[in-house]
């Protein structure tokens, strides 16, 4: 059963300074998860994970998984400035956009960052945009059809659509730009792609490794490019359901060691660092949304009104995800009470939770919405008025800090014109 990272007693002296709703995220466990991505990769001498900025776009988480040896991947201008503002430049940045503006090539040139490149009539867009081609480049990977894995232990194929994707390239066109990039200057060459999101299975990275690996032999072989690193980007899930498996990322590693010694070692490549670009497996667990419930409703079913909704956390009403919640105090009291738990949008689809067995709640009572670290805060927005949550970081000696104030009137107003 998931249990919060923040104790009831710790939860009344943080609201008693900041009003909900909150984000709340555990440095502790951010850090402890970012040391056994590491050490589950550090038979890769050149590892480093690349952490999606998009998953969590705040200056303080960035600075804190800086100081573990990660660096940002950056998919917009923005997250370029805040990673920049945070210190982390050069080629602790990737940046892996798509339908990229050229002033946004032009900031992750000035940066020093590494450019993954996601069709091949951007290489020549790139080069317009900057006036050369770096030394180094990386290319986008889409292999198309339907990537498939088998069953996992929740019954469920890990299964995406890569020929439905809007990113990356062919097998043809990768091979034809790593030979006009060759032509025009780059000397070391990447490879990136990303085929299924959030899996629960042990077995994901691995066989994405297998596709790349394999891909990065062929194309050494057919353009005579230097491949020195190869990018498996995301996709490594987290368990949003209590009873779901949780991904052994020990495991994960020793699977991605023995396809490298396979594929790569025998070809002569060795020497080829790996990456990843992970969002969702680095902060989702060691993040919650915390909410007040404030009405009760009883008609056709038992409603709990609370004081965030789905612009603070929009993935329930925009995919139907499970989120777990807690009752903060009530964490041990039996679930014998059926809610839908909502918010107060003008939308009947902002509901955290439907026909959700939770304990007795009580107005004033505190939810703790889990496993928001990852898409949580970032996809937040102002429908009706709404103003984006506060966020703050549970430090390792257990005292909070505010790392982003909650939005005001003045805050929404200031962009219009009257």
């Amino acid at each position: 059963m998931k249990k919060p990272f923040v104790t009831k007693a710790q939860l009344d002296a943080i609201t008693a300074r900041y009003p909900t709703p909150f984000h709340i995220y555990d440095e502790r466990g951010i850090r402890e998860n970012a040391r056994r991505l590491k050490a589950a990769f550090a038979w890769n001498r050149g590892f480093r994970e690349y952490f999606a900025v998009k998953a969590t776009p705040t200056p303080a988480i960035l600075k804190l998984l800086h100081e573990e040896g990660c660096g940002c991947d950056c998919s917009s201008l923005t997250e370029l400035l805040m990673s920049d503002k945070c210190g982390i430049r050069g080629e602790d940045i990737m940046f892996s956009s798509n339908n990229t503006p050229a002033e946004e090539y032009q900031l992750a040139d000035k940066l020093g960052a590494i450019i993954n490149l996601d069709d091949i009539t951007h290489v020549e867009f790139l080069e317009q945009s900057i006036g050369h081609i770096p030394e180094k480049v990386c290319c986008r990977y889409n292999p198309g059809g339907v990537f498939t894995l088998g069953e996992t232990r929740e019954g469920f194929q890990v299964m995406d659509n890569p020929g439905d994707a809007k990113y990356g390239m062919t097998r043809a066109q990768i091979a034809e730009a790593y030979k006009l990039l060759r032509a025009k200057g780059t000397r070391e060459f990447g490879l990136h792609a990303f085929l299924a999101s959030n899996t629960l299975s042990n077995e994901y990275f691995p066989a994405l490794a297998k596709v790349l690996f394999q891909l990065a032999v062929e194309l050494k072989q057919e353009t005579g490019c230097h491949i020195t690193f190869i990018d498996l980007s995301g996709g490594v899930g987290v368990p949003y359901l209590p009873d779901a498996p949780e991904n052994d990322i020990a495991a994960i590693g020793e699977g991605v060691r023995k396809v490298y010694e396979e594929v790569l070692v025998p070809a002569g490549m060795g020497d080829v660092a790996l990456c990843s670009e992970l969002g969702r497996f680095m902060l989702a667990p060691y993040g919650h949304l915390i909410t007040r419930a404030v009405h009760e409703k009883h008609i056709y079913k038992e409603y709990i009104g609370v004081d965030a909704c789905a612009c603070n956390l929009m993935r329930p009403a925009m995919y139907g995800s499970y989120h777990h919640i807690s009752v903060s105090g009530k964490e041990d009291a039996p679930c014998d009470h059926k809610y839908d738990i909502v918010g107060g949008l003008c939308e009947n689809n902002d509901k955290f939770a439907i026909d959700r067995m939770l304990p007795k709640i009580d107005r004033g009572d505190l939810l703790v919405i889990h496993d928001t670290g990852a898409h949580g805060f970032s996809m937040g927005y102002n429908y009706n008025g709404k103003l984006r949550s506060a966020e703050l970081l549970l430090r390792e000696d257990g005292s909070t800090e505010l790392i982003r104030r909650a939005e005001t009137i003045d805050d929404y107003f200031s962009t219009l014109v009257w």
